[in-house]
């Protein structure tokens, strides 16, 4: 017979996350005192929904899993809601934070996530699709994931602040279907209008 702690924790492990995490990097910190050297673990954390929503986190415990429990509870205090335009960011955006400099590029509708692993995390939890970018400055991945949060930040403002109209993916997808029937119909109007003449 199953006890109910086990039947409760295989429900959980059938219910999807709302959430989806990924652990970045994982530091080893060690601090001398008077007792001798006390070894402790640091996580950074991302955590996002992948429907426009994104949180970073900097969890510190004497073992690996506390530091990443402590960075995932972080992350979701702090949210933020990304803008996005179909599957891809508004604009182009250049950011500059410490020793971290990136650009994020908006790009067009399969494409692919186009960045290296500390920006991946980033816009891949966010829902982000389509996007290109190129890591300038440091190859730091915290300094990097900060970076690139703090670039969608000000995306985000700069949406409010300006009143820009974004549309949603199933928006964009509709306006690229009817576009391709126009094109479609043209084709087919040319061919008909053409006359063959034989020799």
């Amino acid at each position: 017979m199953r006890s109910n702690t086990q039947r409760r924790d295989n429900r959980q492990d059938r219910e999807p996350k709302e959430f989806e995490e990924k652990v970045v990097q994982i530091n080893r910190v060690s601090k001398k005192t008077k007792g001798g050297n006390q070894v402790g673990f640091s996580a950074l954390v991302v955590v996002g929904n992948k429907k426009g929503r994104v949180g970073v986190g900097l969890g510190k415990a004497k073992d690996v899993a506390s530091a990443v429990q402590k960075g995932v509870k972080k992350a979701k205090r702090k949210m933020l809601d990304v803008p996005m335009h179909g599957t891809t960011i508004p604009f182009a955006i250049n950011m500059k934070l410490g020793a971290a400099h990136i650009l994020l590029k908006p790009a067009p509708p399969g494409s692919g996530i186009i960045a290296g692993g500390a920006v991946r995390a980033v816009v891949d939890a966010a829902g982000i699709r389509d996007i290109s970018s190129k890591i300038k400055g440091t190859s730091n991945q915290a300094a990097n994931v900060y970076a690139t949060l703090d670039a969608l930040r000000q995306i985000r403002d700069i949406v409010a602040n300006k009143g820009i109209v974004l549309k949603s993916g199933e928006q964009v997808e509709r306006e690229e279907k009817e576009a391709l029937k126009k094109q479609a119909e043209k084709v087919t109007v040319k061919t008909e209008g053409k006359i063959e003449v034989k020799a």
